[in-house]
């Protein structure tokens, strides 16, 4: 590139901190962490959580931003100058990234329908005198399947108005579908100006959310049978212990919740100042995050207290999963409780903050690679980068309206099914067995310490060296074992559905073999030669610097065996895009 430009930077480091805050906290911290408490037996849960958070969570945050600061790139040319060989775990994580946030923002869709819905009086989930409701409809939950609740019902038959399986398509559901395009409406208004647009915004969906959830603390606390539901949040039950599946879920939780792999905060990271604390972002970040997990969960099992005192059975007999949780459960706690209008905007104005904060960080990563890699060609064609981030948004909308119809519920699933739990365990193995391995423990402490004049300390050696890879490589093979093809409620996808979805998570896991063999392929040598510079980091970048005369080491040149003994990633980059 003849005209290098600049990488922004953030305005104050603190709004790198709260957007790093605001990707790591999401909905997966209202619905997913407090669900997996409840069905790994409240307290008994919080044990391995919090060890993971320790030993997994916190080393790997650490690892990822230390790459995206010192690199001052995105994911794809991150990781292709930390490990040539793997550099398609950059590529597939920006996939990811983009299939995530297509159907993500049907959940902030799904946010914003309930908080105009809570406006009304009485809310429209509060009892069965509506159109949408059956004969079966009932004011509170019982254990009959025959019978399903108000807010059941109004999730089902009324905003996705859902068909009975995915083989009927339904029609497009017109007021979801412009709820959606306001959502990424939203979303483009706080990104289109880059870190500079969206460091302003994160000072309030970062911070907002939080405010909510004391308020609502504060006021379920209050209601009867509460210190039942907090009981068994913090209660263990230590037989629960002894499961092999609750640490695989504990560690899966902390990897998820705080987005190793996805790539998302590795690209904010890399608008960072070269000299930034890192260790200081990383704890903040992940400390907090999970901190709000743990609030939140107090929050959700208080209200579940109040739930089971209502129904007059005990909290472990609730019916509680998934998205249900947040969108059928929560809202029937409302609708007992005072002031209901009120606790129901101030829920789904909460979730709709988590959900966008999350949004930003996945379209970021898109146009963050995209920008890296084809900046002028990207200029040439929609001379502004506003224009390129209106594309972008533009295309994830329109891909995302099969997830508006009434069929979307099971495209929902099927998309998260196989993103979110089959194609994140992958890249999350290859990217640390690229970064501490392949790249290596001694290399980040050489970055740390130009970066910030301290080298990680043996906690953090030992954990990027052994302890992160074993346990990496332990929920992946958990993963494989315990696999379980998609299904929403009781209803399983076919067997050409189940298809769909592996073509979902092949979309972004191809990128890996693919890269490794173009790896490969340009460069030059024997096999053994191109198999040694391929996991010498910086290779690529050194091999198109070079002559095409020198590569084979021909007219007394050092050629590629000389060169590959030489490459070091351990030079001060430039503070270009290219």
């Amino acid at each position: 590139m003849d005209q290098q430009r600049s990488r922004p930077t953030w305005s104050r480091q603190i709004e790198f901190t709260l957007a790093g805050i605001g990707c790591a906290v999401g909905l997966g911290n209202v619905w997913r962490f407090p669900y997996l408490c409840y069905r790994s037996g409240g307290g008994a849960f919080l044990v391995p959580y919090l060890l993971m958070l320790v030993v997994l969570g916190i080393p790997l945050l650490y690892m990822e931003l230390t790459v995206g600061q010192y690199t001052r790139r995105g994911p794809v040319h991150a990781l292709a100058s930390v490990c040539p060989l793997l550099k398609g775990v950059g590529v597939a994580s920006v996939a990811i990234s983009f299939i995530m946030c297509i159907y993500y923002n049907v959940v902030i869709t799904w946010a914003l329908y309930y908080l105009f819905s809570s406006f009304q009086a009485p809310l429209p989930w509060q009892n069965c005198n509506n159109t949408w409701n059956t004969p079966n409809c009932t004011h509170h939950a019982t254990n009959s399947s025959a019978s399903s609740t108000a807010s059941q019902e109004f999730f089902k038959y009324k905003m996705l108005e859902q068909t009975s399986g995915v083989e009927e398509a339904g029609a497009v559901r017109w007021d979801l579908l412009l709820i959606l395009l306001l959502g990424w409406i939203l979303i483009y208004l706080c990104i289109f100006k880059g870190v500079k647009s969206t460091g302003k915004v994160v000072y309030f969906t970062a911070l907002f959310p939080y405010v909510i959830l004391i308020a609502l603390l504060i006021n379920n606390t209050q209601l009867p049978g509460a210190l039942d539901g907090i009981k068994f949040f913090i209660v263990p039950e230590w037989a629960r212990l002894l499961s092999v599946e609750v640490w695989v879920n504990a560690a899966a939780q902390i990897f998820n919740s705080i987005g190793i792999g996805f790539g998302s905060l590795m690209a904010m990271s890399s608008y960072n100042s070269f000299h930034n604390n890192v260790l200081k972002d990383t704890l903040t970040i992940a400390i907090i995050n999970s901190c709000t997990s743990i609030l939140a969960g107090f929050v959700i099992f208080s209200a579940f207290g109040y739930m089971s005192h209502l129904q007059g059975i005990p909290v472990s007999d609730l019916a509680v999963d998934g998205p249900g949780l947040v969108y059928v459960v929560y809202p029937q706690a409302f609708a007992n409780m005072p002031v209901a209008q009120l606790w129901a905007v101030m829920f789904f104005f909460m979730l709709l903050c988590l959900g966008l904060d999350s949004e930003f960080a996945m379209v970021e990563v898109m146009v963050t690679s995209l920008m890296d890699q084809f900046y002028q060609p990207l200029m040439k064609l929609f001379k502004r980068k506003e224009l390129f981030v209106l594309a972008v948004c533009a295309a994830a909308f329109l891909l995302g309206i099969p997830c508006v119809m009434q069929v979307g519920i099971y495209v929902f699933q099927l998309m998260d099914h196989y993103t979110a739990i089959v194609s994140i365990m992958f890249l999350a193995f290859f990217e640390v067995v690229a970064t501490c391995w392949c790249y290596g423990v001694t290399r980040l402490s050489d970055n740390l310490e130009e970066m910030t004049g301290k080298r990680a300390n043996i906690f953090f050696r030992l954990c990027w060296l052994v302890v992160a890879p074993v346990l990496v490589t332990v929920i992946l093979i958990f993963s494989i074992i315990q696999f379980k093809p998609a299904r929403y409620e009781s209803y399983v996808f076919p067997p050409w559905a189940q298809g769909v979805g592996w073509v979902i998570a092949m979309a972004s896991i191809v990128w890996i073999p693919v890269g490794a063999a173009h790896t490969l392929w340009v460069l030059p040598g024997s096999l053994l030669q191109r198999l040694k510079l391929s996991i010498t980091p910086g290779g690529l970048d050194e091999m198109s610097k070079m002559p095409y005369y020198e590569r084979g080491g021909k007219d007394g040149h050092p050629g590629i065996a000389t060169i590959s003994s030489n490459i070091q990633l351990t030079q001060k980059p430039t503070q270009t895009y290219f």
